[in-house]
């Protein structure tokens, strides 16, 4: 189960459930986030639930709040930079590239944004913290939040749970079924730019 060299799954089992909360909610909305494996963490530790190595119940409640206060935590950051966070030199934690590219996707999809891009790697951190920038309204926010955290935090968990419950060995096919779950889950974004596309 090597995941570009790292066993994702002892990396998981390590971490255990305080750093499963933490590695959603970094990466969920605090700009050095960004680099973290959090949808292939959060499909592991379904499949690992599945074997008994976490409870499932518990696993869904903690991932989706820490998905839902991370958004929520990247939003206050970027309504209270603002502007300003424009204007930030790039850092080891911070490339201004990764918020530019994010803008240009929040312009593109506004709202939907929120939920789309939690399926995302980069743009998930620094979509929660453009809405913030932007002043969209916190009640919309919310909303949006609380439904790509149940998509992505809750759905990719339970995802693997319950593929690990209805094949066997599938531990010993993690690393395609990772690439795999994560090939589809950019599919609606792909469909979504083609509609745009046509209606251009």
């Amino acid at each position: 189960m090597e995941y570009f060299d790292i066993d994702i799954a002892e990396m998981v089992k390590a971490v255990g459930y305080i750093g499963l909360f933490s590695i959603v909610f970094a990466e969920s909305g605090i700009f050095f986030g960004f680099f973290l494996p959090g949808g292939s963490m959060l499909f592991t530790a379904g499949l690992l639930a599945s074997q008994g190595f976490f409870n499932v119940y518990i696993l869904v409640i903690l991932l989706g709040l820490a998905a839902v206060l991370g958004d929520s935590a990247g939003y206050w950051f970027g309504s209270k930079i603002g502007p300003k966070i424009f204007k930030k030199e790039d850092s080891l934690f911070f490339k201004k590239k990764h918020l530019e590219q994010t803008k240009k996707f929040y312009d593109k999809y506004g709202a939907k944004a929120v939920v789309l891009g939690r399926f995302i790697p980069i743009v998930r951190t620094f979509v929660p913290i453009l809405a913030g920038v932007v002043g969209m309204h916190y009640g919309k926010f919310i909303r949006y939040n609380i439904l790509g955290a149940i998509f992505w935090a809750i759905g990719m968990t339970l995802l693997g749970y319950f593929v690990g419950t209805s094949v066997p060995n599938m531990q010993d096919y993690l690393v395609p079924i990772v690439v795999t779950i994560i090939f589809l889950s950019i599919l609606p974004i792909f469909f979504e730019m083609r509609k745009k596309s046509k209606e251009k």
